[in-house]
Protein backbone atom coordinates (compact mmCIF):
# COMPACT_ATOMS: atom_id res chain seq x y z
CA UNK A 1 0.00 0.00 0.00
CA UNK A 2 1.51 3.25 -0.88
CA UNK A 3 2.17 6.10 1.79
CA UNK A 4 0.24 8.60 -0.28
CA UNK A 5 -3.18 6.85 0.52
CA UNK A 6 -6.21 7.69 1.79
CA UNK A 7 -9.32 6.46 3.68
CA UNK A 8 -11.96 6.58 1.39
CA UNK A 9 -15.36 7.54 1.99
CA UNK A 10 -17.27 4.31 3.02
CA UNK A 11 -20.53 2.79 5.00
CA UNK A 12 -20.36 0.22 7.35
CA UNK A 13 -23.36 -1.60 7.14
CA UNK A 14 -25.04 -2.01 10.68
CA UNK A 15 -26.81 -5.14 9.27
CA UNK A 16 -27.49 -7.75 6.83
CA UNK A 17 -27.16 -6.83 3.55
CA UNK A 18 -30.38 -9.39 2.52
CA UNK A 19 -32.28 -9.68 5.81
CA UNK A 20 -31.89 -7.03 7.85
CA UNK A 21 -30.63 -8.80 11.05
CA UNK A 22 -27.30 -7.51 13.53
CA UNK A 23 -26.80 -10.94 14.24
CA UNK A 24 -23.14 -10.69 11.87
CA UNK A 25 -20.86 -13.51 12.84
CA UNK A 26 -17.03 -12.06 11.70
CA UNK A 27 -15.12 -14.41 9.50
CA UNK A 28 -12.12 -12.55 8.33
CA UNK A 29 -9.99 -9.32 8.37
CA UNK A 30 -8.23 -8.35 5.48
CA UNK A 31 -6.66 -5.29 6.85
CA UNK A 32 -6.27 -1.95 3.95
CA UNK A 33 -6.54 -2.68 1.18
CA UNK A 34 -6.67 -0.31 -1.96
CA UNK A 35 -9.90 -0.30 -4.31
CA UNK A 36 -9.31 -3.10 -7.22
CA UNK A 37 -10.10 -2.76 -11.02
CA UNK A 38 -8.88 1.31 -9.70
CA UNK A 39 -6.08 1.29 -12.11
CA UNK A 40 -3.89 4.67 -12.62
CA UNK A 41 -1.17 6.27 -15.11
CA UNK A 42 1.24 9.22 -15.17
CA UNK A 43 -1.07 11.43 -13.58
CA UNK A 44 -3.22 9.64 -10.88
CA UNK A 45 -0.09 7.95 -10.07
CA UNK A 46 1.29 11.19 -7.81
CA UNK A 47 -2.08 11.99 -6.68
CA UNK A 48 -3.52 10.24 -3.29
CA UNK A 49 -4.57 7.08 -3.66
CA UNK A 50 -7.96 5.40 -2.02
CA UNK A 51 -8.22 2.99 0.35
CA UNK A 52 -11.12 1.06 2.65
CA UNK A 53 -10.87 -1.76 4.82
CA UNK A 54 -12.17 -5.47 3.86
CA UNK A 55 -14.05 -6.88 6.72
CA UNK A 56 -16.04 -10.48 5.90
CA UNK A 57 -18.76 -11.38 8.47
CA UNK A 58 -21.70 -13.91 8.17
CA UNK A 59 -25.23 -13.67 8.78
CA UNK A 60 -26.92 -15.97 11.42
CA UNK A 61 -30.15 -15.76 10.30
CA UNK A 62 -30.50 -16.31 6.37
CA UNK A 63 -26.48 -17.43 6.40
CA UNK A 64 -25.10 -14.79 4.06
CA UNK A 65 -21.53 -14.15 4.08
CA UNK A 66 -20.62 -10.26 3.08
CA UNK A 67 -18.38 -7.62 3.78
CA UNK A 68 -19.07 -4.50 5.76
CA UNK A 69 -17.85 -1.74 3.88
CA UNK A 70 -19.79 -0.14 0.97
CA UNK A 71 -17.75 2.00 -1.26
CA UNK A 72 -19.79 4.12 -3.29
CA UNK A 73 -20.82 2.60 -6.95
CA UNK A 74 -19.86 5.19 -9.09
CA UNK A 75 -16.41 5.35 -7.53
CA UNK A 76 -15.80 1.87 -7.73
CA UNK A 77 -17.29 1.51 -11.46
CA UNK A 78 -16.53 5.01 -12.69
CA UNK A 79 -15.03 6.32 -15.71
CA UNK A 80 -12.01 4.16 -15.91
CA UNK A 81 -13.17 0.92 -15.20
CA UNK A 82 -11.10 -1.33 -17.79
CA UNK A 83 -12.74 -4.67 -17.03
CA UNK A 84 -13.67 -5.90 -20.50
CA UNK A 85 -15.22 -9.42 -20.54
CA UNK A 86 -14.36 -10.37 -24.25
CA UNK A 87 -10.81 -10.21 -23.50
CA UNK A 88 -10.92 -13.56 -22.29
CA UNK A 89 -11.45 -16.91 -24.43
CA UNK A 90 -12.60 -19.10 -21.92
CA UNK A 91 -15.51 -16.24 -20.58
CA UNK A 92 -16.88 -15.99 -23.92
CA UNK A 93 -17.14 -19.57 -24.33
CA UNK A 94 -18.66 -20.15 -20.79
CA UNK A 95 -20.96 -17.20 -21.64
CA UNK A 96 -22.39 -18.97 -25.10
CA UNK A 97 -23.17 -21.86 -23.15
CA UNK A 98 -25.12 -19.61 -20.63
CA UNK A 99 -26.93 -18.25 -23.82
CA UNK A 100 -27.74 -21.74 -25.15
CA UNK A 101 -28.68 -22.99 -21.79
CA UNK A 102 -31.12 -20.18 -21.24
CA UNK A 103 -32.35 -20.10 -24.86
CA UNK A 104 -33.42 -24.14 -24.06
CA UNK A 105 -35.48 -23.80 -21.24
CA UNK A 106 -36.84 -20.40 -22.64
CA UNK A 107 -37.66 -20.28 -26.57
CA UNK A 108 -37.17 -16.45 -27.87
CA UNK A 109 -37.23 -15.02 -31.13
CA UNK A 110 -37.51 -11.59 -33.32
CA UNK A 111 -40.40 -10.63 -30.99
CA UNK A 112 -38.84 -11.57 -27.61
CA UNK A 113 -36.78 -9.36 -25.23
CA UNK A 114 -33.56 -10.07 -23.85
CA UNK A 115 -32.23 -8.10 -21.00
CA UNK A 116 -28.66 -8.39 -19.17
CA UNK A 117 -27.86 -6.24 -16.54
CA UNK A 118 -24.11 -5.57 -15.79
CA UNK A 119 -23.77 -6.27 -19.61
CA UNK A 120 -20.31 -5.13 -19.99
CA UNK A 121 -19.02 -4.92 -23.47
CA UNK A 122 -21.61 -6.71 -25.37
CA UNK A 123 -20.18 -10.23 -24.62
CA UNK A 124 -23.35 -12.32 -24.21
CA UNK A 125 -25.64 -10.22 -25.58
CA UNK A 126 -24.32 -10.50 -28.81
CA UNK A 127 -24.85 -14.47 -28.84
CA UNK A 128 -28.42 -13.26 -29.42
CA UNK A 129 -28.02 -9.93 -31.79
CA UNK A 130 -26.40 -12.42 -34.35
CA UNK A 131 -29.18 -14.41 -34.42
CA UNK A 132 -31.65 -11.80 -34.56
CA UNK A 133 -33.17 -11.33 -31.25
CA UNK A 134 -34.24 -8.27 -29.46
CA UNK A 135 -31.93 -7.17 -26.79
CA UNK A 136 -31.13 -4.36 -24.45
CA UNK A 137 -27.79 -4.27 -21.85
CA UNK A 138 -27.78 -2.13 -19.18
CA UNK A 139 -24.45 -0.89 -17.69
CA UNK A 140 -23.14 1.81 -15.42
CA UNK A 141 -18.99 1.80 -17.18
CA UNK A 142 -18.98 3.94 -20.04
CA UNK A 143 -16.11 2.43 -21.93
CA UNK A 144 -17.48 -1.06 -22.01
CA UNK A 145 -20.85 0.49 -22.81
CA UNK A 146 -19.06 2.22 -26.00
CA UNK A 147 -17.74 -0.86 -26.96
CA UNK A 148 -21.07 -3.27 -26.90
CA UNK A 149 -22.55 0.11 -28.89
CA UNK A 150 -20.18 -0.60 -31.68
CA UNK A 151 -20.75 -3.83 -31.67
CA UNK A 152 -24.47 -3.30 -32.60
CA UNK A 153 -25.66 -4.49 -28.91
CA UNK A 154 -28.20 -2.27 -27.94
CA UNK A 155 -27.20 -0.95 -24.14
CA UNK A 156 -28.46 1.64 -21.97
CA UNK A 157 -25.39 3.43 -20.04
CA UNK A 158 -26.95 3.39 -16.50
CA UNK A 159 -26.80 1.39 -13.17
CA UNK A 160 -30.22 -1.11 -12.62
CA UNK A 161 -32.03 -0.06 -9.67
CA UNK A 162 -35.97 -0.98 -8.84
CA UNK A 163 -36.28 2.55 -10.04
CA UNK A 164 -35.17 2.28 -13.59
CA UNK A 165 -36.83 -1.84 -13.77
CA UNK A 166 -40.36 0.05 -13.19
CA UNK A 167 -39.73 2.65 -16.08
CA UNK A 168 -38.48 -0.39 -18.49
CA UNK A 169 -42.03 -2.57 -17.19
CA UNK A 170 -44.45 0.63 -17.77
CA UNK A 171 -42.82 1.46 -21.40
CA UNK A 172 -43.71 -2.43 -22.06
CA UNK A 173 -40.35 -3.76 -22.13
CA UNK A 174 -40.16 -6.66 -20.11
CA UNK A 175 -37.97 -9.59 -20.78
CA UNK A 176 -38.31 -12.65 -21.77
CA UNK A 177 -34.89 -13.93 -20.82
CA UNK A 178 -33.00 -11.67 -18.12
CA UNK A 179 -29.24 -12.87 -17.54
CA UNK A 180 -27.23 -11.23 -14.98
CA UNK A 181 -23.84 -12.58 -14.27
CA UNK A 182 -21.63 -11.51 -11.47
CA UNK A 183 -23.22 -8.96 -10.79
CA UNK A 184 -25.93 -9.48 -8.07
CA UNK A 185 -22.72 -9.62 -5.83
CA UNK A 186 -22.05 -6.54 -6.38
CA UNK A 187 -24.70 -4.33 -5.83
CA UNK A 188 -25.48 -2.49 -2.64
CA UNK A 189 -28.88 -2.55 -2.82
CA UNK A 190 -29.28 -6.35 -2.94
CA UNK A 191 -33.15 -5.99 -1.98
CA UNK A 192 -33.82 -3.71 -4.15
CA UNK A 193 -32.06 -4.96 -7.31
CA UNK A 194 -33.92 -8.20 -6.53
CA UNK A 195 -37.19 -6.42 -6.65
CA UNK A 196 -36.07 -5.01 -9.51
CA UNK A 197 -35.64 -8.39 -11.49
CA UNK A 198 -38.95 -9.08 -10.55
CA UNK A 199 -40.49 -6.05 -11.86
CA UNK A 200 -38.81 -6.29 -15.58
CA UNK A 201 -39.44 -9.66 -15.60
CA UNK A 202 -42.12 -10.88 -17.22
CA UNK A 203 -45.30 -13.54 -16.14
CA UNK A 204 -43.63 -16.50 -17.97
CA UNK A 205 -39.76 -15.03 -18.08
CA UNK A 206 -37.02 -16.55 -17.08
CA UNK A 207 -34.06 -14.67 -14.97
CA UNK A 208 -30.46 -17.07 -15.64
CA UNK A 209 -28.30 -15.62 -12.66
CA UNK A 210 -25.06 -16.66 -11.94
CA UNK A 211 -22.99 -15.99 -9.28
CA UNK A 212 -19.73 -17.81 -7.43
CA UNK A 213 -20.42 -20.14 -4.65
CA UNK A 214 -19.29 -19.06 -1.01
CA UNK A 215 -18.92 -22.94 -0.79
CA UNK A 216 -16.04 -23.19 -3.18
CA UNK A 217 -14.69 -20.47 -2.05
CA UNK A 218 -14.39 -21.37 1.64
CA UNK A 219 -13.44 -24.84 0.48
CA UNK A 220 -11.07 -23.68 -2.14
CA UNK A 221 -9.37 -20.97 0.01
CA UNK A 222 -10.22 -18.47 -2.65
CA UNK A 223 -9.97 -15.26 -0.44
CA UNK A 224 -8.41 -13.08 -3.02
CA UNK A 225 -12.02 -13.34 -4.98
CA UNK A 226 -13.43 -10.62 -1.83
CA UNK A 227 -12.79 -7.24 -2.90
CA UNK A 228 -14.97 -4.05 -2.94
CA UNK A 229 -17.01 -4.66 -5.77
CA UNK A 230 -17.65 -7.75 -4.17
CA UNK A 231 -20.35 -7.25 -1.39
CA UNK A 232 -21.82 -10.86 -1.04
CA UNK A 233 -21.01 -14.40 -1.11
CA UNK A 234 -23.96 -16.61 -1.60
CA UNK A 235 -24.70 -19.75 -0.70
CA UNK A 236 -28.05 -21.35 -2.58
CA UNK A 237 -29.95 -21.43 1.02
CA UNK A 238 -29.28 -17.74 1.29
CA UNK A 239 -30.69 -17.19 -2.85
CA UNK A 240 -33.76 -19.26 -1.98
CA UNK A 241 -34.69 -16.85 0.85
CA UNK A 242 -33.48 -13.55 -1.22
CA UNK A 243 -35.38 -14.46 -4.03
CA UNK A 244 -38.80 -15.83 -2.09
CA UNK A 245 -38.80 -12.14 -0.87
CA UNK A 246 -39.63 -10.74 -3.74
CA UNK A 247 -42.40 -12.85 -5.59
CA UNK A 248 -39.15 -15.03 -7.37
CA UNK A 249 -38.84 -18.48 -7.30
CA UNK A 250 -35.49 -20.91 -7.66
CA UNK A 251 -36.74 -23.35 -10.43
CA UNK A 252 -33.47 -24.96 -11.18
CA UNK A 253 -29.55 -24.43 -10.70
CA UNK A 254 -26.10 -25.82 -11.81
CA UNK A 255 -22.87 -25.95 -10.23
CA UNK A 256 -20.32 -24.51 -13.18
CA UNK A 257 -16.42 -24.23 -12.99
CA UNK A 258 -16.22 -20.74 -13.97
CA UNK A 259 -14.59 -18.33 -11.77
CA UNK A 260 -13.51 -21.07 -9.09
CA UNK A 261 -16.92 -22.38 -9.15
CA UNK A 262 -19.94 -20.89 -9.59
CA UNK A 263 -24.03 -21.04 -9.38
CA UNK A 264 -26.34 -20.81 -12.41
CA UNK A 265 -29.55 -20.27 -11.39
CA UNK A 266 -32.68 -20.19 -13.28
CA UNK A 267 -35.22 -17.86 -11.31
CA UNK A 268 -38.83 -17.41 -12.64
CA UNK A 269 -42.30 -15.79 -11.02
CA UNK A 270 -44.16 -18.76 -11.38
CA UNK A 271 -43.51 -22.57 -11.27
CA UNK A 272 -41.50 -24.49 -7.83
CA UNK A 273 -38.12 -25.62 -7.37
CA UNK A 274 -36.77 -28.82 -9.22
CA UNK A 275 -35.06 -31.26 -7.59
CA UNK A 276 -31.71 -30.34 -8.23
CA UNK A 277 -32.91 -27.21 -6.30
CA UNK A 278 -34.20 -29.32 -3.34
CA UNK A 279 -30.66 -31.32 -3.13
CA UNK A 280 -28.43 -28.65 -2.90
CA UNK A 281 -30.62 -27.10 -0.37
CA UNK A 282 -30.47 -30.17 1.95
CA UNK A 283 -27.01 -30.63 1.01
CA UNK A 284 -25.98 -27.09 2.46
CA UNK A 285 -27.94 -28.47 5.47
CA UNK A 286 -25.78 -31.27 6.33
CA UNK A 287 -22.36 -29.55 5.78
CA UNK A 288 -23.49 -26.50 7.69
CA UNK A 289 -22.92 -23.60 5.16
CA UNK A 290 -26.42 -22.00 7.35
CA UNK A 291 -24.80 -21.89 10.24
CA UNK A 292 -21.27 -20.11 11.70
CA UNK A 293 -19.29 -23.37 12.62
CA UNK A 294 -18.54 -24.05 8.60
CA UNK A 295 -16.61 -21.00 8.61
CA UNK A 296 -14.63 -21.17 11.16
CA UNK A 297 -11.60 -22.48 9.74
CA UNK A 298 -11.41 -20.16 6.97
CA UNK A 299 -9.34 -17.31 8.23
CA UNK A 300 -6.55 -19.40 9.45
CA UNK A 301 -6.01 -21.20 6.01
CA UNK A 302 -5.85 -17.68 4.71
CA UNK A 303 -3.39 -16.78 6.66
CA UNK A 304 -1.48 -19.96 6.39
CA UNK A 305 -2.00 -19.78 2.58
CA UNK A 306 -0.70 -15.88 2.98
CA UNK A 307 2.72 -16.95 4.61
CA UNK A 308 3.10 -20.21 2.01
CA UNK A 309 3.19 -17.88 -0.81
CA UNK A 310 5.67 -15.39 0.40
CA UNK A 311 8.12 -18.04 1.20
CA UNK A 312 7.96 -19.47 -2.05
CA UNK A 313 8.43 -16.27 -3.57
CA UNK A 314 10.83 -14.78 -1.15
CA UNK A 315 13.04 -18.34 -1.56
CA UNK A 316 13.06 -17.67 -5.35
CA UNK A 317 13.89 -14.00 -4.90
CA UNK A 318 16.85 -14.90 -2.93
CA UNK A 319 17.80 -17.96 -5.46
CA UNK A 320 18.42 -14.89 -7.70
CA UNK A 321 14.88 -15.64 -9.92
CA UNK A 322 13.23 -13.05 -11.42
CA UNK A 323 9.66 -13.16 -11.29
CA UNK A 324 6.47 -11.46 -13.20
CA UNK A 325 2.85 -11.30 -12.48
CA UNK A 326 0.36 -12.27 -14.87
CA UNK A 327 -3.11 -10.83 -14.88
CA UNK A 328 -4.17 -6.92 -13.33
CA UNK A 329 -7.64 -8.91 -12.24
CA UNK A 330 -9.50 -7.40 -9.76
CA UNK A 331 -8.15 -10.37 -6.94
CA UNK A 332 -4.94 -10.08 -7.69
CA UNK A 333 -5.41 -6.91 -5.67
CA UNK A 334 -6.63 -8.55 -2.66
CA UNK A 335 -3.81 -11.02 -3.18
CA UNK A 336 -1.09 -9.09 -3.28
CA UNK A 337 -2.38 -6.62 -0.61
CA UNK A 338 -2.74 -9.22 1.49
CA UNK A 339 0.35 -11.09 0.67
CA UNK A 340 2.47 -8.07 1.06
CA UNK A 341 3.70 -9.03 -2.21
CA UNK A 342 4.78 -5.91 -5.03
CA UNK A 343 7.49 -3.94 -6.43
CA UNK A 344 9.98 -5.57 -4.04
CA UNK A 345 9.48 -9.21 -5.02
CA UNK A 346 7.82 -8.57 -9.05
CA UNK A 347 9.60 -6.84 -12.03
CA UNK A 348 5.92 -5.57 -13.28
CA UNK A 349 2.31 -7.25 -14.50
CA UNK A 350 1.42 -8.32 -17.88
CA UNK A 351 -1.74 -8.22 -19.27
CA UNK A 352 -3.71 -9.45 -22.39
CA UNK A 353 -6.47 -6.69 -22.25
CA UNK A 354 -5.04 -3.27 -24.06
CA UNK A 355 -7.36 -1.25 -22.05
CA UNK A 356 -4.77 -1.96 -18.80
CA UNK A 357 -1.57 -2.41 -20.49
CA UNK A 358 0.69 0.87 -19.75
CA UNK A 359 -1.23 1.75 -16.53
CA UNK A 360 -0.31 0.89 -12.67
CA UNK A 361 -1.56 -1.50 -10.37
CA UNK A 362 -3.27 0.05 -7.22
CA UNK A 363 -1.37 -0.46 -4.08
CA UNK A 364 1.85 -1.10 -5.35
CA UNK A 365 2.06 0.60 -8.68
CA UNK A 366 3.67 -2.00 -10.80
CA UNK A 367 3.56 -1.20 -14.61
CA UNK A 368 0.97 -3.26 -16.38
CA UNK A 369 2.39 -4.87 -20.08
CA UNK A 370 1.95 -6.93 -22.59
CA UNK A 371 2.15 -10.55 -22.60
CA UNK A 372 4.39 -10.62 -25.47
CA UNK A 373 6.84 -8.87 -22.72
CA UNK A 374 7.68 -12.13 -20.74
CA UNK A 375 9.28 -14.03 -24.20
CA UNK A 376 10.91 -10.74 -24.77
CA UNK A 377 12.50 -10.51 -21.12
CA UNK A 378 11.96 -14.57 -20.59
CA UNK A 379 11.84 -14.27 -16.55
CA UNK A 380 11.91 -17.30 -14.63
CA UNK A 381 9.01 -17.10 -12.83
CA UNK A 382 5.32 -16.03 -13.82
CA UNK A 383 2.86 -15.95 -11.02
CA UNK A 384 -1.12 -16.27 -12.35
CA UNK A 385 -3.25 -13.96 -10.86
CA UNK A 386 -6.08 -14.83 -12.60
CA UNK A 387 -5.74 -18.46 -11.27
CA UNK A 388 -8.99 -19.76 -12.40
CA UNK A 389 -7.72 -18.92 -15.95
CA UNK A 390 -4.47 -20.97 -15.38
CA UNK A 391 -5.03 -23.21 -18.42
CA UNK A 392 -5.64 -20.92 -20.93
CA UNK A 393 -2.94 -18.50 -19.73
CA UNK A 394 -0.39 -21.83 -19.55
CA UNK A 395 -1.48 -22.67 -22.87
CA UNK A 396 -1.55 -19.38 -24.76
CA UNK A 397 2.26 -18.78 -23.00
CA UNK A 398 3.01 -22.30 -24.36
CA UNK A 399 6.62 -20.81 -26.22
CA UNK A 400 7.39 -19.14 -22.84
CA UNK A 401 7.37 -21.97 -21.05
CA UNK A 402 9.20 -24.45 -23.68
CA UNK A 403 11.87 -21.94 -23.26
CA UNK A 404 12.11 -22.47 -19.13
CA UNK A 405 9.45 -20.48 -18.05
CA UNK A 406 7.36 -21.70 -14.82
CA UNK A 407 3.93 -20.55 -13.44
CA UNK A 408 2.96 -19.72 -9.64
CA UNK A 409 -0.25 -21.26 -9.16
CA UNK A 410 -1.21 -18.83 -5.68
CA UNK A 411 -4.37 -20.76 -4.71
CA UNK A 412 -5.32 -22.71 -3.45
CA UNK A 413 -2.49 -23.64 -2.48
CA UNK A 414 0.89 -22.37 -3.91
CA UNK A 415 2.41 -24.35 -6.40
CA UNK A 416 5.19 -24.21 -8.83
CA UNK A 417 4.32 -26.04 -12.67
Amino acid sequence: MSDNSYLVAHQVEPGCRSCGSSSLVPMLDLGVTPLADRLMNDKTLREPEPVCPLTVVMCRDCSLVQIRETVDPRVLFGADYPYYSSVSEGLLRHFAGTAAAARKRRPVDASSLVVELASNDGYLLKNYVQDGVPVLGIDPAPGPVEVARKRGVDTLHAFFTRELAAELANSGRQADILHANNVLAHVADTNGFVAGIALVLKEDGLAVIECPYVRDLVDHCEFDTIYHQHLCYFSVTALDALFRRHGLVLVDVERVAIHGGSLRLFVARQGSPNAAVKAILAEERELGLDGPAYYESFAERVRTLRTRLRDLVGQLKADGARIVGYGAAAKACTLLAYTGIGADQLECLVDKSTFKQGWYFPGNHLPVRSPDWLLESQPEYTLILPWNFADEIISEQAEYRRRGGKFIIPVPDPVVV
